[in-house]
């Protein structure tokens, strides 16, 4: 059984990565969602966070591979954390069965829905807010974000035809 204090800190680091959660998808949402004209009008401004911003958008399969990254290297420590939680007070196959709803529920509502809806909503003012930081987990994730954006873009030539099967989407 875990003990109190573990137990808070598991619910803190849980709600921290849920933040962390929420704000990977909002980026995704709100970056994706604007057009290729906006980051251009931003990009000729004296904004140091717009000029960020048009950077990571130039190449939008790194920046999607890094959102993804991010979002779920936080959601798989979410489920982890939690399972070593639940699992500590319930039977096996019960502590998978509540792991895997409690985690579905955090995740899609405070990880995925309500962000998504947020990064819509706020899409120009949140892009300029998080270029930065976006910036500085592709730094920090470098080797991570290398490999998969290197294999991802193989594995779209293959099936597409096209290593930058999302350009299309951004012009």
């Amino acid at each position: 059984m875990v003990g109190v204090t573990l137990g808070l800190a598991g619910i803190a680091t849980v709600t921290v990565l849920l933040a962390l959660s929420a704000f990977f998808s909002s980026s995704e949402t709100a970056i994706f969602s604007l057009p290729a004209e906006w980051f251009e009008r931003q990009a000729a401004t004296d904004d140091p966070r717009a000029h960020v911003l048009k950077e990571l958008y130039d190449d939008p399969h790194r920046l999607l591979v890094t959102l993804l990254v991010g979002n779920n290297v936080v959601n798989i420590a979410i489920s982890s954390i939690v399972t070593v939680l639940v699992a500590s007070y319930l039977p096996t196959g019960s502590a998978v069965v509540v792991t895997t709803l409690c985690t579905s529920f955090l995740v899609l509502v405070f990880g995925e829905i309500v962000p998504k809806a947020f990064g819509l909503g706020n899409a120009e003012r949140w892009s300029l807010r998080i270029a930065s930081p976006i910036r500085l987990v592709e730094r920090v994730l470098s080797p991570l974000i290398t490999l998969f954006d290197g294999i991802t873009r193989r594995m779209n030539a293959y099936i597409s035809g096209d290593a930058n099967i999302e350009k299309p989407y951004t012009d």
